[in-house]
């Protein structure tokens, strides 16, 4: 006989999602989009369209007494030909604001990418089942963190008790933009990207638009964050202008002033902070791009090398270096009318002390450890009372 519980299916809906601009209907469910519908249409690039749809800092929020939960999703899982297995995507149960379980879902979908030959193939699989069990019977609030680096159909959702929507905080929205480090490039799960670290020790709730080799000053995610609701915004940029060799100096400048002018259409006071690229050795007086490289292949490694040369910085290529002076000019030139804009130097998160400690796994990506630093020294740079994105006094503490 079985003794499998009674369970209870609740919709999946806009009142149990956080952090996902909007939610597009599929075959299966609900597919998370960190870009509105506006944006996606203007948009050319496989590579950010499958970033946006990967939903870092999604969480699905409820209050209950449920002491089981399951949730249905159809994954995307990535697999790069030739390099080692990538492992599954993490979902981070938090009960009451603390982490109580981590686990992954079989099944799903299979893109298969040969970065060699620029292609991909997607391949086809079941919905999969994420389990947690043994909750306390207790009233509590309860989050489930999608994966932040695989993207996730959400099918169906089942209690053994009855769930609510969670009333929004009375906490800050922070609004970030950034690159795959900011989306959460080989952090330990969804609650363990940088950002989301920093929002916890921040106290605020995180809105996360970092776009995995997308944060390249597209006017329709400056749009999309001057119509995104926020108390205090962030723009982390520089490293995917370097590794996608997109643009050059000349165009570069202005770029920063559209899209920061474009920001400040929708939030003119907003707390606005300008951060740029942590270390990075390989791009620091090298230009991009970077490239796959093919010896590590071989060694069954992915990893990265500039294929730049130093010598066309003359011609305006971009470096990091460079990047970093012209940003801390232009942000100083603005704040003289902008009073509520500021700057941060990334190697602040991870400079060179960082990086013989922790050097970046594949060149480009910061691990794990790497990821908690990041968070902790952002949230006491910039949360701590006085600081550019300053919380209310009470949370000092925590910082």
């Amino acid at each position: 006989m079985s003794t499998r519980p009674q369970l209870t299916s609740t919709p999946i809906t806009e009142e149990l999602l956080r952090g996902a601009l909007e939610l597009e209907r599929t075959a299966h469910g609900l597919l998370p989009h960190r870009l509105p519908a506006r944006a996606r249409a203007q948009n050319t690039d496989g590579q950010l369209a499958m970033a946006e749809a990967q939903p870092s800092g999604v969480r699905i929020v409820l209050r209950t007494r449920a002491t089981l939960v399951e949730l249905d999703t159809l994954p995307t899982k990535r697999v790069y030909v030739g390099a080692p297995p990538r492992p599954d995507g993490v979902y981070d149960l938090l009960v009451d604001g603390r982490l109580a379980g981590r686990t992954g879902v079989s099944g799903g979908n299979t893109l298969m990418i040969d970065m060699a030959a620029g292609t991909a193939e997607s391949r086809p699989g079941p919905v999969g089942t994420v389990r947690f069990s043994g909750l306390s019977a207790e009233v509590k609030d309860v989050e489930i963190w999608l994966p932040h680096n695989e993207t996730t159909e959400l099918v169906a959702l089942r209690t053994d008790a009855p769930v609510e929507p969670v009333t929004a905080p009375d906490r800050a929205v922070w609004l970030h933009h950034g690159s795959s480090i900011s989306h959460g490039s080989d952090a330990a799960g969804p609650t363990a990207t940088w950002p989301a670290l920093a929002a916890a020790l921040g106290g605020v709730e995180l809105v996360n638009l970092g776009f995995a080799g997308s944060a390249l000053l597209d006017p329709f995610t400056a749009r999309t964050l001057r119509d995104a609701p926020a108390d205090l915004i962030s723009v982390k940029a520089g490293i995917n202008l370097v590794n996608t060799d997109v643009m050059r100096l000349r165009a570069f400048t202005p770029a920063v002033h559209g899209f920061l002018d474009t920001v400040r259409e929708g939030h003119p006071t907003t707390p606005l902070l300008v951060v740029s690229p942590i270390l990075c050795p390989i791009h620091e007086t090298t230009p991009g791009p970077s490239a796959p490289d093919h010896r590590a292949l071989s060694e069954g490694r992915l990893s990265f090398s500039a294929a730049g040369d130093p010598a066309e910085t003359a011609a305006g290529k971009l470096t990091l270096s460079t990047i970093r002076d012209e940003l801390a000019r232009i942000v100083a030139q603005r704040a003289a009318d902008d009073p509520n804009l500021h700057y941060l130097d990334g190697r602040e998160l991870y400079g060179e002390a960082d990086s013989v400690e922790l050097p970046l796994p594949d060149a480009l990506h910061p691990d794990a450890a790497t990821h908690r630093r990041m968070g902790e020294r952002f949230a006491r740079l910039a949360f701590r009372p006085g600081g550019p994105l300053a919380v209310a006094d009470d949370r000092a503490d925590r910082l």
